[in-house]
């Protein structure tokens, strides 16, 4: 049996390995493998990778999310600020479309606008989260396939099936029009996120239906 405790020092132990993490800037806490992070660090990237070493460890099977970003005086910026090099950013890449839009309220940013597909959702998320000063980031772009193509549904199955980190014969996929709804157990919460983002990179998707269970074969006690 796998207790909360043991839980918490993996979780900590996969934190403080990360080369720009310390253990001492980040609290773990656990029930019934529901990851609570906590603190403050002082920069956005620390809070994402925070995130992102918990979600990788075995027995995760949520993360709460309550990590405070506080940049020192030298590193932080006004809104106007981080608006201006979040613009520029946006005019750089060749992979955004001009009519993405967004706004910055105290360091943190909302993206709105469409996009043809997911992978380009990402890049505005990830373009938001590489501006110093940025506190947070809520993605509200949404996908629009131009295809008009159907979705084969093998072709799902198969790219699950390529992936080194998933078990594919656990999951279940099923297709209507231009959603993708992905079904049955991993034993990951990374897992489960990989799956999620395979399925998104199908052409012609504009949604993930995530109905996968988090499964185990042990069970938690304090």
């Amino acid at each position: 049996m796998k207790t909360n405790e043991e839980l918490q020092k993996e979780v900590q132990d996969a934190i403080k390995w990360e080369p720009l993490l310390h253990a001492a800037e980040i609290g773990v806490t656990v029930k019934d493998g529901i990851v609570t992070l906590s603190g403050t660090v002082d920069n956005y990237y620390k809070k994402t990778e925070a995130d992102y070493a918990a979600k990788k460890v075995a027995g995760v099977r949520a993360v709460v999310e309550n990590i405070k970003v506080q940049y020192a005086d030298a590193y932080s910026k006004s809104d106007a600020n981080i608006a201006s090099d979040l613009l520029v950013s946006f005019e750089k890449s060749l992979f955004l479309p001009s009519t993405l839009k967004f706004t910055v309220e105290d360091g943190w940013v909302t993206l709105d606008g469409e996009v043809e597909w997911n992978y380009q959702k990402e890049i505005g998320r990830i373009s938001a989260t590489e501006i110093l000063g940025v506190k947070g980031v809520t993605n509200q772009i949404v996908v629009k396939p131009s295809s008009q193509s159907a979705i084969e549904k093998k072709h799902v199955e198969n790219a699950l099936a390529r992936h080194w980190g998933i078990n594919a014969k656990d999951i279940i996929v099923s297709v209507s029009g231009t959603t993708v709804t992905l079904s049955g157990n991993v034993t990951s919460l990374y897992q489960k996120e990989e799956a999620v983002r395979i399925a998104w990179n199908t052409p012609g998707v504009a949604f993930v239906k995530n109905e996968l269970v988090v499964d185990y074969d042990y069970a938690f006690s304090d």
